[in-house]
């Protein structure tokens, strides 16, 4: 199969599909081992990248999806008017930022970690997309487990968690050495 014709039909899984597409099944779908499958992806997003064109295929762990270029949404507003767009709180970031390094993680793991309840923000995360329930942990009760989800990746460009960034070991040291004392002023009031 010549590659203008396998790049035609990824091209179509991927817009048909809208969302991301396991590159297993995509290895599959045209019959090529998995390597050659994802060169040739590879290829197409350097020439989507490198065109004028509209859409651009992003890769998501291992998947791959076709999305909008950012530089189109003005013109994507003109149409639909405008997206729900929501923006998150420090709470709702604080939160999400603590399931995304922690994960899988259960709510009380989450307020242990805060200090506070953190219902409101972890039901948030899961209306917008960014969180979902992962499983159960195997403790009394059952708690439900969070982690994070692809629209995650997605709305803070990474391809997978090992792109978040680390922290500064003497940055962490202050923070210890900060919540330690916190807690001593605490006990001695």
């Amino acid at each position: 199969m010549e590659i203008s014709r396998l790049e035609g039909i990824i091209e179509a899984i991927l817009f048909t599909m809208g969302e991301s597409v396991e590159l297993s099944k995509i290895a599959l779908a045209v019959g090529h081992d998995e390597d050659t499958t994802r060169k040739v992806i590879h290829n197409m997003m350097d020439k989507l990248n490198g065109s004028d064109r509209g859409v651009r295929i992003i890769e998501l762990e291992d998947s791959f999806q076709m999305c909008t270029k950012a530089d189109m949404y003005e013109y994507l507003i003109r149409i639909a008017k405008q997206p729900r767009k929501y923006v998150l709180t420090d709470v709702q970031l604080e939160t999400l930022s603590i399931i995304a390094y922690k994960q899988p993680v259960t709510k009380l793991e989450v307020e242990k970690i805060r200090g506070v309840k953190s219902d409101h923000a972890v039901n948030r995360l899961v209306e917008y997309n960014l969180v979902c329930e992962v499983g159960r942990l195997d403790a009394p009760g059952k708690p439900l487990l969070f982690g994070t989800t692809e629209e995650f990746l997605r709305r803070f460009s990474i391809q997978s968690l090992d792109e978040l960034p680390s922290m500064n070991p003497e940055q962490l040291e202050s923070f210890k050495t900060e919540a330690e004392e916190e807690a001593q002023l605490k006990l001695n009031i």
